[in-house]
């Protein structure tokens, strides 16, 4: 474990020093920033009126899409294990939603949507399809051996969630989830980016774009990958937290 986070840390570490390097060669902050001019930007930016309103904005609307794609996948893809109908009706649709480009789902969803919820809805529509087809393949793969025995002896069906489903499906929620949040989030920010609704991190990242601040666009996202990865870090948490809790139960 500690050989593991301190490979990672030389690996950032390296990383940081090309990058300091570069932007030593270059040396045109209007092109690239330095990581210490990014850096000493982080330490000031958080001081400013509306920051963590700011962050607040665009934390709440991508976590709100991405658990209603969340909820929603799952509900899918059960109704779908366990009728094949509806797995038919349903693939035009995912194969639809996987088809087309993001930006053109939130050119399109503006002209439905205010750009206040468009995350929301760019973020859900992002996330339904990965956990609703890795749900749909953790169910199919089910060991049908198992559903059979427990058919036999009729196991309760809370017993067989627990002990045979949940065991078997959630490293597949799990992988779904890990996934999905990082493209969760790439596909909100590009969405108020698109939309720039008022106090969002979409918005300040097309200010920084417009008016040429190199270090805050630098800095916004950094911020933006910080609260991305700790949102991801607590939702894969509070998951197997549940899990544990629920076979223990």
């Amino acid at each position: 474990m500690r050989n593991s986070i301190l490979k990672k840390a030389i690996a950032v570490l390296l990383a940081i020093v090309i990058w300091q390097a570069a932007a030593m060669a270059v040396n045109q902050k209007i092109l690239l920033a330095s990581p210490l001019s990014v850096l000493a930007r982080l330490f000031t930016i958080w001081r400013e009126p509306g920051f963590f309103g700011t962050v607040l904005f665009s934390f709440w609307r991508i976590a709100v899409g991405f658990g209603i794609g969340l909820l929603l996948g799952i509900i899918l893809a059960v109704l779908a294990g366990r009728f094949s109908m509806i797995e038919t009706l349903l693939w035009p649709f995912f194969i639809t939603i996987k088809s087309i480009p993001v930006a053109s789902f939130i050119i399109i969803s503006l002209i439905w949507l205010s750009s206040r919820e468009l995350s929301i809805f760019i973020s859900f529509l992002i996330v339904l399809p990965i956990i609703y087809n890795n749900m749909l393949q953790g169910i199919h793969s089910t060991d049908s051996k198992m559903i059979e025995m427990a058919n036999v002896f009729h196991v309760a069906w809370l017993k067989r969630l627990r002990y045979i489903l949940l065991p078997h499906l959630m490293p597949y929620l799990i992988s779904a989830c890990s996934t999905a949040l990082g493209l969760a989030w790439k596909s909100g920010v590009a969405a108020e980016i698109i939309g720039i609704p008022d106090g969002s991190m979409g918005e300040m990242l097309y200010n920084a774009k417009v008016y040429l601040n190199t270090i805050d666009l630098f800095a916004w996202t950094v911020i933006i990958v910080a609260v991305s990865v700790l949102f991801e870090k607590l939702v894969i948490a509070l998951l197997k937290l549940s899990y544990r809790r629920l076979i223990r139960a």
